[in-house]
């Protein structure tokens, strides 16, 4: 939606063409932060990014990241803001910034986003009675009742309620972009899947939707998302299916696929976004908050402790496969007490509420009056699971985590819990009934895709471009390497190579 918005204000004809019967895909199912500042930015980003990643495309990012922002927000009815005190992912990394950088879009009223709000896809979670949760607010929610802030929260969402319906978060930032669209003129063909490209004199020159072609004079950007829900590619790439996604199930990896096939390469096909999932009956629940709590360990299938529990998702993801230190670590549980489901918010369920039965049943939830029935019900030794937290206990009670370092970051500590002491993130686990949470590696949406230059354009291996041909998105070969520089660092680059796309068609 940003390379066409961009396309139209540079006096091209565009055209968005949707696979899925409704528009936002996983952008409409996100939390719609974007990270994307300026070169203020650039030691942090080449820390996470890596040698994977060219200087080029890095500075591409950072030199025009507050552009696009200033074109989106004049072009849209979209503002955004801040969010306070949410830091970079690796606050304490040459550069990073414990105070971050991300912003979100600002609460949209309904009647801002015209007719097509009925088109919006669902999002991953909808925040309950109509309330406009933003990542902030979230922040504060999940301390469940253990923070006067979280009561504040729930109070002041309630009354905004009484003036008029608003969208938050990617809600807000999909149907903000597709009122400008409408404005621009830009048509939106929903329900309209891409079955192939097509080229004329090797040069890209529309798509093939079924029996229908799409001619684009200037050429094609590619922006259908990453190929999470493709159980063949996911098997090749990953060695895992599809279970743990949360990305839009329309993502199958056409659009990379369809790239390959006219000689494009790719990279970062191992890689995703990933994160840890509690695999729901329902569809996988995205664990952000609910690591970093006091009264909280994670084990693996030796009954002991292998990582900082609240780090970043991606690297926690990292090292359950394997993929940093020893491993892999599954099968994987998350261990808390009673003292917890007192307090906090647990996947959406309020604080003191029975969880759903079916959690039990499928063996995604159990619970047990002690460690050692605990640990035979998870099928981990009991006297590991007891030393482990009992050596946890220790920890919590001096605030220094001798093993693993949980809560030296500021990013641990910003799901932490304020009224802790000494650490936000440690608390004991000391008060029966226990519960064991089952976990696996999830993801937001795969990271490898076609290779890009910092133009957006799709190379092939000799890194020479193919005529008008462009992607973005999870579409593209991440910017952000195997690494993950901030809430946002999926939808910022997004936008800014799309806008980048736009441009260099309306220079060709």
């Amino acid at each position: 939606m940003t390379a066409a918005l961009t396309a139209a204000h540079l006096d091209l004809r565009a055209v968005v063409v949707e696979s899925a019967a409704k528009f936002g895909g996983s952008t409409a199912r996100s939390g719609g932060g974007l990270w994307m500042p300026g070169p203020e930015a650039a030691t942090y980003l080449k820390h996470v990014a890596g040698d994977e990643v060219s200087p080029a495309r890095r500075d591409a990012l950072l030199e025009h990241g507050p552009t696009v922002l200033n074109f989106v927000r004049k072009h849209t009815p979209l503002r955004f803001m801040r969010v306070p005190g949410y830091p970079d992912y690796h606050p304490e990394a040459p550069g990073g910034l414990a105070e971050g950088r991300t912003v979100e879009p600002r609460p949209l009223p309904v009647r801002r986003t015209g007719k097509d709000l009925e088109d919006l896809a669902e999002p991953y979670q909808a925040a309950p009675n109509g309330m406009a949760v933003t990542a902030l607010d979230y922040r504060w929610l999940s301390l469940g009742l253990r923070h006067p802030r979280a009561a504040l929260t729930v109070a002041r969402l309630t009354a905004g309620r009484l003036t008029g319906r608003k969208l938050t978060m990617g809600q807000a930032l999909a149907a903000g972009l597709r009122a400008g669209l409408r404005a621009a003129g830009v048509p939106v063909l929903l329900g309209t899947p891409m079955t192939a490209l097509v080229t004329d004199g090797g040069r890209v020159t529309g798509i093939r939707c079924g029996d229908r072609t799409l001619t684009a004079r200037r050429g094609v950007v590619l922006t259908a998302g990453g190929f999470e829900h493709n159980e063949r590619l996911r098997r090749q790439h990953h060695g895992l299916g599809t279970t743990g996604t949360v990305g839009a199930p329309t993502n199958v990896g056409t659009a990379i696929e369809a790239g390959q096939a006219l000689g494009a390469a790719v990279d970062l096909m191992d890689e995703a976004w990933w994160g840890p999932a509690l695999p729901l009956t329902g569809g996988p629940y995205f664990c952000l908050a609910e690591r970093n709590l006091p009264g909280s360990l994670i084990v693996d299938g030796t009954g002991r402790r292998f990582v900082d529990e609240a780090a970043p998702y991606v690297d926690f993801v990292h090292t359950v496969l394997g993929r940093t230190g020893t491993g892999p670590h599954l099968p994987t549980w998350l261990v808390v007490d009673r003292t917890y489901r007192d307090r906090y918010l647990f996947a959406g369920r309020a604080p003191r509420t029975p969880l759903p039965r079916r959690w039990f049943d499928a063996g995604v939830a159990h619970r047990a009056d002690t460690l050692d029935d605990l640990a035979a019900r998870i099928g981990v030794p009991a006297e590991a699971l007891r030393g482990t937290v009992e050596r946890f206990n220790g920890f919590a009670t001096t605030g220094r985590d001798e093993d693993f370092g949980r809560g030296d970051s500021a990013y641990d500590r910003y799901y932490g819990d304020p009224r802790q002491r000494p650490n936000p993130c440690l608390g004991p686990l000391l008060r029966p009934p226990f519960h064991a949470f089952a976990l696996i590696p999830g993801d937001l949406g795969t990271k490898g895709g076609l290779r890009t230059d910092e133009r957006a354009r799709v190379l092939r291996e000799d890194d020479t471009p193919i005529p008008g041909l462009y992607a973005a998105g999870n579409t593209s070969a991440s910017v952000m390497g195997r690494g993950y520089a901030g809430a946002g660092a999926t939808l910022g680059p997004a936008l800014v190579f799309g806008y980048l796309a736009a441009l260099d068609l309306a220079a060709d």
